[in-house]
């Protein structure tokens, strides 16, 4: 970039998660780069910041192992044609967003053409496949972190990184009032609320809700004061859910807001969720959780042979020891599910909100102005 030209950034973000990252980051650099252009893939929130996607990110946003292969053409097709765009518009940075099967190559095949690389949201190497870390070195010029543990790994390995912190943990507040969130939906101020979250793509909700909906019949005629609340991405995640609540659960009152999951959680006094960002929102609006996967057949047969950390779930993961329940596979059982939420019920869990407001305090970091530091550096 010569000192008369504005930056042109390109990002590329795989998911919803990755979209809220890739916002964040863009309108920091636009504070400092008003004239800035931001070229890749990107979601809603990245569009409302400038950026044009080259192809619809949904397409990026595919989970599990067995679940790619389906989509491979498609996937080898955009990755193909991105390289060939981005290395045509020669960006002063190429900045990758999480989705690391596919970020990976493309950030390979721009260094290699001279253009600098970053990584945002370290690839989970520290918990499998660590053999990973040589291609990731000849990918990547350097690597921002979400989380504080994994720049050590990397320092180890003598890639440069920066731990950012987490944008959710600024945007969060660190006080999250219940009576203030139920009155915005709408809900009832004086009952106890399970909010329910079985994933936000239509393959998690077929493989959790079913489960999730049975747990809540069984809460339902135990705790007769329990309401249920489930919030939906979108309004056909959420006619996909009322169809399996008739199939599984047709006498279970449960209100289906959309759009609105992180208010939902505010509101609720425990939850139930899936695996993956939510549980990491969970943790910083702070209400008790049981985490709860089931991943594809396929899918678990390989992860289960290479993952090697000793938990799945954030909020363990940040604590370093299981300090909420998370069940995976056969584990994730109608009634192991349901014994866990029996306990959070039953119990205090003061000490647990305590750990989450510590853990809270520790991400919050102002990672997009982080974050932007460092792209700063490759201008």
């Amino acid at each position: 970039m010569s000192r008369n030209q504005p930056p042109k950034i390109a990002i590329v973000a795989g998911e919803h998660s990755g979209d809220l990252l890739g916002a964040g980051l863009m309108q920091a650099i636009a504070k400092r780069h008003p004239n800035a252009t931001f070229i890749g893939v990107g979601g809603p929130l990245m569009a409302e910041q400038g950026m044009n996607s080259f192809f619809a990110m949904d397409d990026l946003a595919v989970m599990g192992i067995a679940e790619v292969f389906q989509q491979l053409p498609k996937l080898l097709k955009h990755r193909k044609n991105l390289v060939n765009y981005l290395i045509s518009e020669q960006p002063d940075v190429m900045i990758g967003i999480d989705a690391p099967d596919f970020n990976l190559t493309v950030e390979a095949r721009l260094k290699k053409a001279g253009i600098s690389t970053i990584h945002y949201v370290s690839p989970s190497v520290w918990a499998w496949r660590e053999g990973r870390i040589k291609g990731i070195k000849k990918a990547v010029d350097h690597v921002l972190c979400l989380l504080p543990f994994e720049k050590d790994f990397y320092d180890r390995h003598q890639l440069p990184a920066t731990f950012v912190g987490h944008p959710l943990a600024d945007d969060i507040p660190m006080q999250w009032q219940q009576t203030e969130a139920r009155n915005e939906l709408e809900l009832e101020p004086d009952v106890t609320y399970l909010a329910i979250l079985p994933g936000s793509r239509k393959g998690e909700i077929a493989r959790m809700a079913p489960i999730f909906l049975k747990v809540a019949n069984k809460l339902a005629k135990k705790y007769p004061e329990l309401r249920f609340v489930a919030p939906m991405i979108s309004e056909a995640r959420a006619t996909q859910l009322q169809e399996l609540v008739d199939q599984y659960s047709p006498d279970l009152n449960i209100a289906l807001p959309v759009g609105e999951s992180r208010k939902v959680m505010a509101a609720a006094n425990y939850l139930l969720l899936t695996s993956g960002t939510v549980a990491l929102e969970a943790l910083l609006i702070k209400r008790p959780m049981v985490v709860a996967y089931r991943f594809h057949w396929l899918s678990y047969q390989i992860i289960k042979r290479l993952f090697h950390a000793p938990f799945f779930s954030l909020p363990n993961l940040l604590a370093g020891k299981e300090i909420v329940p998370e069940l995976a596979q056969s584990e994730a059982s109608e009634e192991a599910i349901e014994q866990a939420l029996v306990q959070l019920i039953e119990q205090d869990n003061q000490p647990l909100l305590e750990q989450f407001t510590n853990l809270h305090q520790q991400l919050k970091v102002s990672a997009s102005e982080k974050a932007a530091d460092v792209v700063e550096s490759f201008l």
